[in-house]
């Protein structure tokens, strides 16, 4: 992207009642963001869902000036950005309607090909809350995803630490400017955040942490990620936002079970009992739901072995397949009588005592 189409993608990023679905519409319409600017008021009046208001905002003069005042800004700290039609703009943001026309980050991200899961949940995480989310990362870590948060207290900045403390790239998705850091007690984990990853934004560096920034911030969130965890929520919550968001993505969404009594468990109970969330405690069930086979080099099926010890639920699943060709994880599921999230765990675990091969498309096969 050239000086000057950052100038003016700025200046339609700051123009009032101009959302990203509007500013696409535009852009379609008239070619690139320049050309909005340049393009006549009743050109702009005739564009289907483009109103007197809209089209007047455009010739606005002080949008170019703040444009211009916030494009120094970026060049004086280097602060690098993706616009949506250009091939670097993160792929899965690039499939939700309203992805952000422009989007600042720091760090060294890199989205390419990578698997990606946000995870999300309450500030007030409980030290059991706290314990979960860190063992689940630790076991995704086999498969190197990246791990995506808010940088907020409680669950999102736990997730960052356990990424962190495993060698994984994780993003902080900021609901202000990058040239602050909100909450400022988080400043100390910047630099391993960014050495492992780094930071996102679609705000300018006037833009301070208010409260609907963090409901705009929820959606990339959902919208860079593959699917989203959400492991404790009270009724009502951020990241039942995000959960919200990540559904209307045709995204899938997980959700740690807790207490019925536990004030903390109520939203992530509804989003299981409302069949808006797939149950799972462990990573093992995340594994198996998504499909993230286990390619990675450093788990390395068990050779078979003359005589192995299998519980009552392993000598199930293993009967059944011995009789069957390929089967999928949901026939399984019904066969066996057995629900899915409990029989997720015990596949993989077959898995790595050599007894069953995983295929695509959640498709398993006996091979001991």
């Amino acid at each position: 992207m050239t000086e000057k189409n950052l100038l003016y993608t700025l200046a339609l990023q700051k123009a009032v009642k101009i959302g990203d679905i509007t500013a696409k519409k535009l852009i379609q319409h008239c070619g690139s963001p320049e050309a909005i600017f340049k393009e006549k008021v009743a050109v702009l009046q005739s564009i289907n869902g483009i109103g007197s208001f809209i089209s007047n905002s455009i010739q606005d003069d002080s949008l170019l000036k703040a444009a211009e005042k916030e494009l120094n800004y970026l060049q004086k700290n280097n602060i690098k950005h993706w616009y949506f039609q250009e091939e670097d703009y993160p792929e899965r943001l690039k499939n939700c309607i309203d992805g952000p026309i422009l989007l600042f980050y720091s760090g060294n991200i890199n989205l390419n090909k990578q698997k990606t899961i946000s995870v999300v949940g309450t500030r007030n995480v409980t030290n059991s809350g706290k314990s979960l989310c860190e063992k689940i990362i630790e076991e995704l870590s086999i498969l190197n995803p990246v791990i995506i948060s808010g940088f907020a207290y409680g669950t999102d900045i736990t997730a960052h630490k356990a990424a962190i403390k495993n060698n994984l790239q994780t993003i902080g998705c900021l609901a202000h400017g990058l040239n602050q850091i909100y909450p400022k007690i988080h400043k100390k984990h910047i630099y391993d955040v960014e050495n492992n990853g780094g930071f996102v934004t679609e705000f300018w560096s006037s833009s301070n942490p208010d409260r609907e920034n963090f409901i705009k911030r929820n959606r990339i969130i959902a919208g860079l990620s593959e699917a989203t965890l959400v492991i404790e929520s009270a009724e009502k919550g951020g990241s039942l936002i995000t959960a919200d968001i990540a559904n209307s993505y045709n995204r899938e969404v997980f959700a740690t079970p807790g207490r019925p009594d536990d004030k903390l468990s109520i939203g992530t109970n509804n989003l299981i009992k409302l069949h808006k969330a797939q149950l799972v405690t462990s990573a093992a069930d995340i594994i198996y739901m998504l499909n993230w086979q286990t390619e990675n080099n450093s788990i390395k099926p068990i050779q078979p072995q003359l005589f192995i010890e299998l519980n009552e639920t392993e000598k199930k699943i293993v009967t059944f397949l011995k009789e069957k060709d390929k089967v999928t994880l949901d026939t399984i599921s019904i066969s066996c009588q057995l629900p899915i999230y409990s029989i997720s765990s015990t596949l993989l675990n077959l898995e790595l005592k050599g007894i069953i091969r995983p295929h695509p498309g959640k498709q398993f096969e006996y091979i001991g």
